[in-house]
């Protein structure tokens, strides 16, 4: 099998390291590239100072995200850091440069798969590989485990992690017997013995 190439978007909420998670447990194989893609936005001020300190932090916080990918055994992970808008259309020119077969996404309120979705026709055609996006279990939802499409044209999946539950199973039918001994049945005609003799 050919190794994937797989990007996870590093940002700094809950639900980004828990995509990741999800996407070591169960995308995963051996062999495969994890890369770990931080997008930090431009401020008003074009302080170059101010644009290192955005970069570090970027950098620190994919690291964090890389300690987690070191707990899996012969993980290869890469860290790209840049700078970018918060439309997206950073996130997806890198995906398409780096070749990606699957982008995984935490989704949260402010996800730039939002703005994305409703700036572009096709989410496909512009990332050019499956999109996950995955959603942060709920106290309502923590009993099942669905999975949604999120956009009209089926352009990427919305998964929702939870714990795996088994559905109640029904008693199978206990079919009726209709004639269970046809001895028993006792069929009287007419009028009864006794009604007759007297």
């Amino acid at each position: 099998m050919d190794a994937r190439k797989i990007v996870v978007v590093v940002e700094d909420v809950e639900v980004a390291r828990t995509a990741l998670q999800w996407a070591l447990h169960n995308i995963l194989r051996f062999g495969d590239l994890i890369t770990l893609l931080h997008v930090y936005t431009t401020t008003a001020s074009k302080s170059k100072k101010k644009l290192r300190l955005l970069r570090l932090k970027g950098f620190q916080l994919a690291l964090s995200f890389r300690d987690i990918c070191n707990s899996f055994p012969n993980t290869k992970t890469e860290i790209v850091v840049t700078e970018g808008d918060r439309d997206g259309r950073r996130i997806a020119s890198m995906v398409r440069e780096i070749g990606a077969s699957t982008l995984v996404v935490g989704l949260h309120d402010r996800s730039f798969l939002y703005r994305l979705v409703m700036s572009q026709n096709s989410i496909a055609f512009n990332l050019n590989c499956k999109v996950l996006a995955i959603k942060q279990p709920t106290p309502l939802t923590a009993r099942t485990i669905s999975l949604q499409d999120s956009s009209i044209n089926m352009d990427f999946s919305q998964i929702e992690i939870a714990t795996l539950s088994v559905p109640e199973v029904p008693l199978p039918k206990i079919q009726y017997q209709i004639c269970p001994d046809p001895s028993a049945i006792i069929w009287r005609s007419g009028q009864s013995r006794q009604k007759r003799t007297s």
